[in-house]
């Protein structure tokens, strides 16, 4: 890696805390040499996973106390009357104030989201932030949002969502006009609900997104838009829906290749495709996904992350800081909203 940046980590966060996110931090550092990471929460309880790392590692990690940790199935307006004490709101913080360059947390979404445009505010513009994540398609890969940060969504947020999702994949692909979709139970102008087709009208409307129409749940995945838009309702059963056929597929293969000696034979010499098919399977390579439309980079990793899960997040983090993804963004949405 090249260059510095500091990333601010919400060590409390998740299913698992400290026992998860601490070790995926300190192999984070051992694979950035150039990454500096604020570990915040309550200090006396990840010191113990602190041991006999190296000094080069040591030196770049820094400890910061938060007193209050936020619940995983806490109400977002209880998290945010809490006060500012919690992990989640001070990783948030130093993101605010400029010592960090991203937050990475696997807590509580709806807290993340409220926090957030509380303390780092909204890309002008903008009403509400959206999770997005890159998805695997038959020719790459597609951004789809919103994925969870926005249960009820009117017309007008789905615009954002589109707007924001096409000004993303023109900054970090660099496509110039993002094939942009609408996700909804059929093709056909009188299929939907009426704020999907209302959306659909505004968004055909907007005249600076390359709009193709509505696309079905099949059609995410054969690559047929570069961005797929959805309420977050919607967007999360989509994702872990697919999460878990995925899943499926791979149980699937390993039970049908260990079922006799020829079969085991099979796959020992089908070991690289299987690899390989097992690597673009996995649902946990492609955690962390972008809260977008705030003035910062926050990447939310699933709850129940492992280490290596978490770790992807964290990439994801580094990765969004070299491309220096909300100000590309904000001159993308600059220009089409002007």
């Amino acid at each position: 890696m090249s260059g510095f940046c500091t990333i601010a980590i919400d060590a409390m966060g998740g299913d698992f805390g400290p026992r998860v996110t601490v070790p995926a931090t300190v192999e984070a550092l051992e694979r950035y040499p150039g990454l500096t990471i604020k570990l915040v929460g309550q200090t006396d309880t990840f010191t113990p996973y602190l041991h006999n790392i190296p000094a080069s590692v040591r030196e770049r990690l820094q400890p910061v106390q938060a007193d209050g940790v936020i619940a995983m199935d806490e109400k977002p307006s209880h998290a945010l009357r809490k006060g500012q004490d919690s992990s989640l709101s001070v990783a948030l913080q130093l993101v605010a104030d400029g010592q960090a360059n991203a937050c990475v947390s696997a807590g509580n979404t709806g807290a993340l989201m409220v926090i957030g445009r509380r303390v780092l505010r909204m890309l002008e513009g903008i009403d509400r932030p959206a999770i997005v994540t890159a998805v695997p398609t038959l020719e790459g890969h597609c951004y789809m949002l919103d994925l969870g940060a926005n249960v009820d969504c009117c017309a007008e947020h789905l615009l954002q969502f589109a707007i924001m999702g096409s000004a993303m994949t023109q900054a970090v692909d660099a496509v110039a006009a993002p094939r942009v979709g609408l996700l909804n139970i059929g093709q056909e102008a009188i299929k939907g609900n009426e704020q999907v087709k209302l959306a659909s009208a505004l968004i055909k409307a907007h005249g600076r997104l390359n709009y193709i129409g509505y696309v079905e749940g099949d059609d995410i995945f054969a690559g047929k838009a570069d961005v797929v838009v959805c309420d977050g309702f919607v967007g999360n059963i989509a994702l872990k829906s697919s999460e878990g056929v995925s899943r499926l597929v791979a149980s699937r293969l390993r039970a049908a290749f260990g079922r006799s000696l020829y079969r085991r034979i099979l796959a020992w010499l089908a070991r690289p495709v299987l690899r390989e098919l097992g690597r673009q399977l996995d649902p946990s390579r492609r955690n962390g996904a972008s809260l977008l439309g705030l003035q910062g980079i926050v990447v939310k990793s699933h709850g129940g992350a492992d280490r290596a899960c978490f770790g992807f997040a964290i990439d994801e983090a580094v990765a969004e800081i070299k491309m220096d993804v909300p100000r590309r963004i904000s001159e993308q949405l600059a220009a089409s909203l002007a």
